[in-house]
């Protein structure tokens, strides 16, 4: 039994391990050695590279591979206007210790406003060069207010949070009709929030920072919901739930319980990409408030470490998600991209088309073609 429409059985999340001469030709532009068109001429090959790849591997869904980015949510929201990108922000887990790194901080300086189409030209070269279905990545809306809240709000451009979100969500709207208009049909917004706020430290931190971390789940989900209610009806969005990427270690924790509910009844997506590789994302006990029209991709390959998932594991593991959500609403896909900042995870470029191809025979397997 094929899918005819996006999520795919075999799907996968986005972002692919950046070739070793386009991570030379992005060190060389940062430098000043290399000119914004000779990079994006060395990301035009890389990208046609990957699509012939992914496309020979039997995918439906296919990504640029997030190959024009350094981080998987900075370079789209620094080109809104009122956006401001500095420093770096406190993760929960030992990432900071790890690998001396948190992601840099966000925060809103200005009227929000989108005075540019951000993704359009990226689509429009994915669109030449697939024969299957392009898929775009942005980053989710929340990713704008989650890590800083009120305080990396300016107060004089928003004394009032509700304009705030009034503009973001229009900010998205036009971004999201500028792809559609450009023929993208298969959208997903990366959101790290709804999954942090499944994990207990960052609950406590939204707590210190004043917010509620019951209520938040809601107030994203109208924020989502604003920029996509009323979108075409052969326009499929999808929100990608992770816990953080960065060279294969994570920022939260905590199985999605706490906001199920809201996550799966009060946010009007088509489909779900859920992180569900190991321990850190709880059991499937979650997926019982699905309803019936929503499809759930299970992120049941890691793309953190290079072992290959016995397939037999594989397909149990469906076979245990589909006694809660039906068979047929399921698909399948790595947890995460490979690559969700420039740095990629700690697999090699071999173990990552290995990781996709096992799940395009695992989906064959259960599915059928």
């Amino acid at each position: 039994m094929s899918k005819v429409n996006p999520p795919f059985r075999a799907d996968h999340v986005g972002s692919l391990l950046r070739p070793p001469e386009l991570l030379d030709a992005r060190q060389q532009f940062f430098n000043g050695n290399l000119s914004a068109e000779a990079l994006r001429v060395v990301e035009d090959r890389a990208i046609a590279t990957a699509v012939t790849k992914m496309e020979s591997l039997g995918l439906r869904s296919i990504t640029d591979g997030e190959f024009r980015r350094t981080y998987f949510h900075l370079d789209f929201l620094q080109q809104l206007q009122g956006v401001t990108v500095t420093g770096s922000i406190a993760a929960s887990s030992d990432a900071q210790s790890k690998v001396g790194f948190t992601p840099p901080k966000l925060s809103v300086t200005g009227k929000l406003r989108h005075v540019k189409n951000i993704q359009v030209d990226d689509f429009n070269y994915l669109q030449s060069q697939v024969s299957q279905t392009p898929k775009v990545t942005i980053p989710s809306p929340t990713m704008v207010h989650f890590r800083g809240g009120r305080k990396a709000i300016d107060i004089e451009a928003y004394p009032d949070m509700d304009e705030f979100f009034a503009d973001l969500a229009q900010c998205y709207r036009d971004e999201i009709n500028a792809l559609y208009q450009a023929g993208c049909r298969y959208i997903q917004m990366d959101d790290t929030n709804l999954a942090y706020l499944c994990d207990a430290k960052m609950r406590a931190g939204v707590i210190e920072r004043g917010e509620d971390p019951n209520e938040l789940p809601r107030t994203y989900a109208a924020l989502i919901n604003s920029v996509i209610d009323g979108r075409p009806a052969d326009l499929t969005m999808c929100v990608h739930l992770c816990r953080g990427n960065y060279r294969s270690t994570w920022f939260a924790e905590g199985g999605y319980e706490p906001v199920a509910e809201v996550l799966f009844n009060e946010l009007n997506v088509d489909a779900y990409f859920l992180e569900y590789d190991d321990e850190r994302s709880g059991d499937f006990a979650p997926l019982r408030f699905v309803p019936d029209h929503k499809t759930v991709v299970l992120g049941l390959v890691t793309t953190k470490a290079a072992a290959l998932e016995p397939k037999q594991e594989l397909i149990q593991r469906v076979n245990d998600a589909a006694q809660y959500v039906p068979l047929e609403n399921l698909c399948l896909s790595p947890q995460c991209g490979f690559s969700s900042t420039v740095e990629g995870n700690a697999v090699t470029a071999d173990d990552q088309w290995a990781k996709l191809a096992l799940v395009v025979e695992t989906a064959r397997e259960i599915w059928g073609e």
